[in-house]
């Protein structure tokens, strides 16, 4: 996969009064390169409205580039979409590929002779998805009786019927409990293994990342901000991490020189500390120390390790 200063750009009529309207042009993809390698899971994210789902969108074929070039599998996505399609799998979380009112297996069945996987093949990818994403009892399920996580694990399965060389998923882990994410990040880390299929995921969880990707891309404003791995963007960001401690009884702010307090209401304690470092020895300090009933670890918000990092590039810039 490989995208070489790739842009999209919109026209937008904005009305400006009766009977009149202005166009102007907004920008949603700002001159994007980078490249996948074959085998490789790495995570795409970003603010919403950053140009995320307009780059998989481009990706996909589903639209054309309005500068740039742009190949997955050595296919020109915008020219040859049927052929791409064969090659490819998306997973879109808040829209299904499925039929609504038909049950998840003739969904299976349909896809089956649409993109004529042989028999023996089909057969084999269907076991393995219903067995690992836990889908056997819903196959008798019409698509819109199963619940946003069930219908996701069915999404999945799907797009994996025809054995493609590149995966997209948006938000694949959106709706699922807690179990369910831990099922599906280690089928699609078996998956990656196992098969060497490439991965581009789009999430809001840094966990899915941090569990499934060496490396992960930040674009903002249309523009790819960071590519490297993800404690470097903790560096680049300096986001941190909450470690949310409920104690035994109410004491003074726990003292350590790993973090520092940022709220304390009765027994419960609230600590700041760098999201690239371990939360490993931090625990153990306050578990030895201090009379703890329960311990957790909250993740940054990417939203606010992006705009960190956005401002310190502007002071840098203006500087």
């Amino acid at each position: 996969m490989r995208l070489e200063r790739v842009e999209k750009v919109f026209d937008v009529r904005r009305r400006t009064g009766f009977l009149r309207s202005e166009r102007r042009q907004v920008r949603a993809v700002d001159s994007i390169s980078f490249s996948v390698a074959r085998g490789e899971m790495v995570g795409y994210i970003g603010p919403n409205g950053a140009g995320k789902s307009t780059t998989i969108k481009m990706l996909t074929g589903i639209l054309t580039p309005s500068g740039g070039r742009l190949r997955v599998a050595g296919i020109d996505p915008s020219r040859e979409r049927t052929r791409l399609a064969r090659r490819i799998g998306v997973v879109f979380g808040q829209r299904t590929t499925l039929w609504w009112d038909l049950p998840l297996i003739d969904s299976y069945r349909l896809m089956h002779r649409m993109y004529r996987v042989p028999d023996a093949r089909f057969r084999e990818n269907l076991d393995r998805c219903v067995e690992l994403l836990e889908l056997g009892a819903l196959l008798d399920v019409p698509v819109r009786q199963l619940s946003l996580g069930q219908r996701m694990r069915g999404d999945i399965a799907a797009a994996l019927l025809h054995d493609p060389e590149v995966l997209y998923l948006d938000e694949p882990t959106i709706g699922l409990d807690v179990v369910s994410k831990a099922k599906v990040r280690e089928f699609l880390r078996d998956l990656n293994a196992e098969r060497g299929t490439t991965v581009l995921l789009t999430t809001h969880d840094l966990q899915d990342i941090e569990q499934l990707c060496s490396r992960v891309m930040v674009i903002d404003q249309g523009r790819l901000m960071y590519d490297g791995p993800l404690t470097g963007l903790h560096a680049v960001g300096d986001s941190e991490r909450t470690l949310v401690v409920d104690l035994e009884r109410e004491l003074p702010p726990i003292r350590t020189p790993d973090a520092r307090v940022v709220r304390v209401e009765g027994p419960r304690q609230w600590l700041a500390f760098p999201a690239s470092r371990s939360a490993a020895p931090l625990v153990a300090q306050i578990a030895a120390e201090y009379p703890v009933v329960d311990l957790s670890v909250r993740e940054p918000d990417i939203e606010a390790v992006i705009a960190k990092m956005y401002a310190g590039q502007l002071e840098r810039t203006l500087s």
